[in-house]
């Protein structure tokens, strides 16, 4: 008798809704359905008309978009050209991984759920709307939305019922197998030197030279600010104001040190890789490769482990009160526990690993790329333009740093290691590759451009201003906002010498320089009639980019405000404005948490 076959499809943009199709992998795995997880990008769709059975997995990015690895397939499903009843062969199931203090809250999940059911797919149950801001995180929906789907799987498949499932404690075989190399002596292939082809991306990144590293904010703030400059000549990279940067980071030093001796591997060791099953080899590690490249460049030791973590590194338990707490945060039960744990002092997973000394003994190396997942890359505003500084790309980068109740301080992983480079060290070099961003700012000479860019958010605009300037275009406002004007106040001379020349109009708020705190939204209330003025009269465009906390939302409120006391509109005709602006481009946002 043939296995039932499962197909899990997934578009993730930092490694959540990937982790989660693997983890319907495992599930699946373990009731002894055959099974294959894919990025939406990696599948060939046209296959799609003769699939039994697909779970959709997907996150949502920024305004409503879908993950970068998703988007050819985005675009193919929703031709016009699609026969209306072409997937009526295929049940499905649509789970979507969201934020709800974005507007568009699980927007992707929602409209695939909607296009599958257009083109004939029965959705066997309704999708899953999973919402970071719950307070027991992402499980919350998933448990019980994986519990009701494999409810559908047995109806559907009453084979699979019948099967006593592989217990839970029992490990699944690794997807790979590490073959090491004795006196190895030819060198790895460094993919991330080549630098011939034209077209850069997350698999062949560019290795862009470190020109400058230099901090703007006041030594005497309490943040860590850096403005990073990178040679970019020879790599035939373009962008425009608006486009975004991706950084893939290192694991520190002492941290790769740490994790090798916690798990007793020379870093010097040399080996290649074997999938177990049909999965590729990751791409991005060389063949063959050190113990020292695999730990410090792609595997993910100082995230905060996910759930699905705990249940792998349990079934290596052999120490009695280790595995017990293992099971526990591995259990729906336990997932409390696991949050007060994990998750609120943000523990890294080498720090979790110190915590099992044992189970971390009883670890074997083949499970490694199982265990932890592939460092993500960040994404970063690129700050500059290509016609004021041709050849250069930089960066305006927030070196994170916080306290929790644990006693070293929580750093971020890719802006402590950007800070920590040094272009006086020689030849400094960072992978890098450039893609669209979501602002897209007017072609047209006249039209005004209104920027509400706040801290770090203003770097889009100094790109946007740089272009706009060079070219000539000159109906430019930018709303500035930071803690103080001695302290943070980022370009404070170039903003200077624009307004000077006739191409800025200039508005700044200082939120701690007076007992009363000023932020951006006040200023775009005090300049209502101008904005009016700019927006009615002259089909200006309107742009927000910064932390997505409260100011988006607050200078939204302000410009609505703005509407009724200089249009004389009412709150739902200047909310239908907002929306109107929206759809036709002419107000933007870009926004992060």
């Amino acid at each position: 008798m043939m296995k039932p076959r499962l197909l899990v499809l997934y578009g993730s943009q930092t490694g959540t809704a990937q982790d989660t199709a693997q983890r319907i992998l495992r599930q699946a795995k373990r009731k002894w359905l055959q099974v294959q997880v894919l990025a939406l990008d990696s599948y060939n769709v046209a296959d799609l008309i003769s699939e039994p059975l697909v779970v959709f997995v997907c996150s949502t990015t920024g305004q409503g978009e879908p993950p970068d690895n998703m988007k050819n397939f985005w675009r193919f499903l929703f031709k016009k050209s699609l026969p209306v009843g072409s997937l009526s062969r295929l049940d499905c199931a649509v789970l979507g991984l969201g934020d709800s203090s974005y507007p568009k809250f699980n927007f992707v999940a929602k409209k695939l759920h909607k296009r599958l059911l257009q083109l004939g797919a029965r959705a066997l149950l309704p999708v899953g709307l999973v919402d970071d801001q719950h307070d027991l995180g992402s499980d919350a929906v998933i448990d019980p939305w994986l519990a009701s789907f494999w409810e559908k799987v047995f109806v559907l498949c009453p084979s699979v019922a019948d099967v006593a499932p592989l217990r839970d404690d029992e490990p699944l075989p690794p997807t790979y197998m590490f073959h090491f190399l004795d006196d190895v002596k030819e060198e790895a292939d460094n993919r991330l030197r080549n630098t011939e082809q034209t077209v850069h991306s997350a698999s062949r990144p560019f290795p862009a030279r470190l020109v400058s590293n230099r901090r703007v904010s006041d030594v005497s703030h309490f943040q860590d600010v850096r403005l990073i400059e990178f040679d970019i000549t020879g790599s035939n990279i373009e962008f425009g104001a608006g486009d975004v940067v991706n950084i893939r980071p290192c694991n520190a030093p002492e941290d790769v040190g740490q994790f090798c001796h916690l798990l007793r591997l020379d870093p010097e060791a040399r080996f290649t890789l074997r999938a177990t099953d049909n999965t590729a080899v990751p791409a991005r590690l060389p063949q063959p490769c050190t113990v020292r490249h695999l730990v410090e460049s792609y595997l993910d030791i100082a995230a905060v482990p996910r759930r699905s973590f705990f249940e792998l590194l349990s079934t290596f338990a052999t120490n009695e009160l280790e595995r017990e707490k293992l099971m526990e945060f591995s259990s729906a039960v336990g997932q409390t526990e696991l949050h007060s744990y994990c998750n609120q002092p943000r523990r890294t997973a080498l720090e979790v690993l110190a915590d099992f000394p044992n189970t971390t003994a009883e670890l074997k190396v083949d499970y490694l790329l199982d265990l932890f997942p592939e460092i993500q890359h960040r994404s970063f505003s690129i700050a500059s333009s290509l016609e004021v500084h041709p050849n250069r790309l930089q960066i305006l980068v927030a070196v994170v740093r916080y306290k929790t109740k644990l006693y070293k301080p929580r750093r971020g992983l890719c802006s402590t290691w950007l800070s920590s480079l040094d272009p006086e060290q020689g030849d400094v070099c960072v992978p890098l590759w450039v893609k669209k961003g979501s602002l897209k700012f007017p072609t047209e000479q006249d039209t005004p451009v209104i920027m509400v860019g706040p801290g770090t958010g203003v770097a889009p605009f100094r790109s946007a201003l740089q272009e706009r300037s060079a070219e000539g275009k000159t109906a430019n406002v930018l709303f500035f906002g930071c803690r103080s004007e001695s302290k943070d106040f980022y370009f404070r001379s170039e903003w200077e010498e624009m307004t000077e020349a006739g191409h800025l109009t200039l508005f700044t708020a200082f939120s701690r320089d007076q007992e009363e705190k000023v932020y951006v939204q006040h200023r775009v209330t005090e300049n209502a009639a101008l904005l009016w003025d700019l927006i009615a009269n002259k089909r200006g465009c309107f742009y927000i980019a910064g932390n997505a906390k409260q100011m988006p939302a607050s200078v939204s409120d302000a410009l609505r405000g703005a509407f009724q006391q200089e249009g004389g509109v009412s709150a739902e005709e200047a909310e239908q404005m907002l929306v109107a602006m929206e759809r036709a481009g002419r107000l933007q946002s870009e926004t992060w948490s």
